[in-house]
């Protein structure tokens, strides 16, 4: 790949102009992209266990907390002047106009889900310090491949403290709600068993 500029002289977009964009149909309003620390960044196709194992989560995470939260379904959340990341899931406070005012930001965020098979490099790194930085609580990243879970808390500026790695886990319960559990066995096996004829 040819390299013609060093990162630090790259021209940061904002969200401002990221938005200037699309209104002048520079982005397409289907264009699968998201603004990820200053840059435009493609998203990879969802592919079916991906997009069974989203809504899975949506359905317990709907069902456990109810009216107390909203759950957005790769919807752009607003992180700082220079991201607009659109995120598998988030549970997010729950507003009655359901955020048409504008994105949700962090301090309105509970929980952030990446459901991640080919994105989990980009969701365990620069994703996740973005998340730090900006005060994001609880951090899941889905490895699907491993069926592993990676949980990130305690966000500060250069990243988060708390990293934990659980192997094939069973249930896990958001931070802001430490009673809820989600039943992560009900949605490891979608997709694996043979479909019925």
């Amino acid at each position: 790949m040819l390299t013609l500029v060093s990162p630090h002289e790259l021209r940061r977009i904002s969200r401002t102009d990221y938005h200037r964009m699309a209104e002048l149909g520079i982005l397409a309003a289907d264009e699968q992209v998201e603004l990820l620390a200053g840059q435009i960044v493609q998203k990879m196709p969802k592919g079916p266990r991906h997009s069974a194992l989203c809504k899975c989560l949506e359905k317990q995470l709907e069902r456990l907390l109810g009216d107390q939260v909203l759950v957005r379904v790769q919807d752009p959340i607003q992180l700082d002047p220079d991201s607009e990341p659109e995120p598998d899931l988030a549970v997010v406070q729950p507003d009655r106009h359901f955020y048409a005012a504008g994105h949700p930001t962090p301090e309105q965020i509970y929980l952030i889900i990446e459901v991640a098979d080919t994105t989990i490099a980009r969701d365990l790194g620069v994703k996740a310090q973005l998340y730090a930085a900006a005060g994001i609580k609880d951090y899941w990243v889905v490895n699907v491949a491993t069926q592993q879970l990676h949980i990130f808390r305690e966000p500060q500026a250069d990243g988060y403290q708390e990293q934990l790695i659980l192997k094939t886990p069973t249930e896990i319960a958001p931070l802001a709600f430490p009673d809820q559990a989600v039943q992560l066995q009900d949605c490891w096996g979608i997709g694996t068993e043979p479909t019925q004829a």
